[in-house]
């Protein structure tokens, strides 16, 4: 029963995750704000990272149940302010509000099963109910999110977050024993310089990569550079010096464990890259509707739940989890640069099986990552080890949502004003199509065509111009993602050598990386 609270924990986070995804199409188009289209994912990302660390730190120390709680009533409460967001810039804040609920969940529940199952082979086993949650609600999620972008309206899909959020509040209330590792009287200290400088250098890199591609190198681009390596700077030579780092040194000085972080970045990376920008292509590319996208990308993320389930079923019977992860990362670049091979006429059975590679690439990596962390970690850094292990992956995320976004805005507008500079008269509509806005919404394309035609245009060929811009755009984006995906392919050679055969645990501990409960 406290393993079902847990279910309906993750089952939050992860419907979030791709209901937004579809749905943003139609609210930039509603809330007039394409500029912000990364924002809406990127603010929820930041507040995440720097929280995750914080309550997993937290949690190693006063236990995981109050947190578990707190961060369910913020996340709801948070959903319900995204739902009555009047503008692109109340939306981002909400959803900056609902990361730092999503960053409490990430780092308190997720390292709970360790709680609960002390036993890596009983854990392994349990942890795949978890796994199915999270790609159960993975599954539903486009589709959902689809059906109720176009009726009732995009609000809903931030809406139907209260139920689901009540009914894991009451589980873990109920259920969910309060297990505390700290010795009483013990102190814990917070590293709370630590987690700003985190926040100015991640922010200050965000804005970094979002704003420079529009303005240039500018006064105001150079002050924002300057303050991004100081922050990193000054966090890197304090996190050597503070008493309780927030960034355990233990950890990042085991190169193993090291590998796992930078692994978990970059699948962050290629996982929200593809997740929020495959939806962008099938609406404003492909002129497709939210609820067809929907579907289209529902096999991305069924297939996620389903690699979970086999993956659980195989990693006892292979030599080591890493190869898993390999696998993983194999199937989601080839998964990316087939998308390179769609355009608007293709087939719906040929996205689907490029949908479906790339669910079971991503059900194959981050699960084996957090298993490999929970038996290498030391016992008493196993939280705030799957806290780190997450808050990285929410990095790569946050950087390859900022990075495709600020690749795809760039590229669309240079191909627009390339193409209209072609044509003659063209350059009195390129400002109505330079935003893609305008490809996300049938009624304002039926009125630009009416004025096209009616000033001797051929306004569907104008319109088709600038739709094939935008799969332009996205597909140079997605080079970047197949870059990252071949260097993480190459790079898992460096992870630890977990095994689940009965004679992994002396394996390890005689190889040093595996540490005696």
């Amino acid at each position: 029963m406290a393993m079902l609270g847990l279910c309906c924990v993750a089952t939050l986070v992860a419907l979030d995750q791709t209901v937004v995804s579809t749905a943003l199409p139609a609210i930039v188009t509603e809330l007039h704000g394409f500029d912000l289209y990364a924002w809406v994912a990127t603010s929820y990302l930041l507040t995440s990272v720097i929280t995750v660390p914080v309550v997993g730190r937290l949690g190693d120390q006063f236990g995981r149940r109050p947190f578990v709680l707190a961060s369910i009533v913020i996340f709801c409460a948070a959903s319900a302010f995204c739902g009555y967001a009047s503008n692109m810039h109340a939306l981002v804040a909400a959803r900056a509000l609902q990361g730092v609920g999503g960053g409490m969940l990430v780092g308190s529940a997720f390292a709970s099963i360790v709680d609960l199952f002390p036993d890596a082979h009983v854990r392994l086993r349990w942890q795949m109910m978890m796994a199915s949650a999270f790609g159960l609600a993975n599954t539903l999620g486009p589709s959902l999110g689809g059906a109720l972008t176009q009726s009732p309206g995009w609000r809903w899909i931030f809406y139907i977050n209260l139920p689901i959020g009540l009914v894991a509040l009451a589980a873990v209330w109920r259920f969910l024993p309060h297990v505390r590792h700290g010795t009483s009287g013990e102190k814990t200290r917070i590293d709370w310089p630590g987690a700003a400088m985190i926040a100015a250098g991640l922010g200050s890199l965000q804005l970094l990569v979002e704003l420079a591609p529009q303005h240039g190198f500018t006064t105001g681009m150079v002050a924002i550079a300057v303050l991004c390596v100081i922050a990193f700077a000054a966090l890197f030579h304090w996190e050597r010096r503070v008493a309780h780092p927030l960034i355990p040194g233990a950890l990042l000085r085991n190169a193993s464990l090291r590998s796992m972080f930078l692994l978990a970045a970059t699948n962050g990376f290629m996982q929200f890259s593809l997740l929020v920008y495959v939806p962008l292509m099938f609406q404003g590319g492909f002129d497709l509707s939210a609820r067809t996208a929907g579907m289209l990308v529902t096999p991305l993320v069924a297939f996620i739940m389903v690699s979970n389930v086999c993956n659980a079923r195989i990693l006892p019977r292979i030599p080591h989890a890493a190869l898993m992860v390999n696998l993983g990362f194999a199937l989601t670049t080839l998964c990316t640069a087939c998308m390179l091979l769609a355009n608007a006429h293709s087939s719906h059975a040929f996205l689907v099986a490029v949908m479906m590679i790339g669910g079971i690439g991503m059900g194959l990596t981050m699960p084996n990552l957090t298993i490999t962390m929970q038996q290498a970690a030391p016992r008493k850094d196993v939280g705030i080890g799957i806290a780190l292990l997450q808050s990285q992956r929410m990095v790569g995320a946050m950087l390859g949502t900022a990075l495709t976004g600020a690749t795809v805005n760039w590229v669309y507008r240079r191909t627009v004003a390339d193409a209209f500079a072609r044509e003659s008269g063209g350059a009195t509509w390129q400002q109505q199509l330079a935003n893609p806005e305008i490809l996300l919404s049938q009624e304002r394309q039926a009125t630009l065509l009416g004025q096209l035609t009616a000033t001797g245009y051929n306004g569907a060929a104008l319109i088709g111009m600038a739709h094939e811009a935008l799969v332009h755009a996205i597909h140079v984006g997605f080079w970047l993602t197949i870059a990252v995906g071949l260097a993480s392919f190459l790079s898992t050679r460096t992870m630890p050598r977990i095994s689940f055969r009965t004679s992994s645990v002396k394996a390890g501990v005689e190889e040093g990386y595996l540490h005696e409960p």
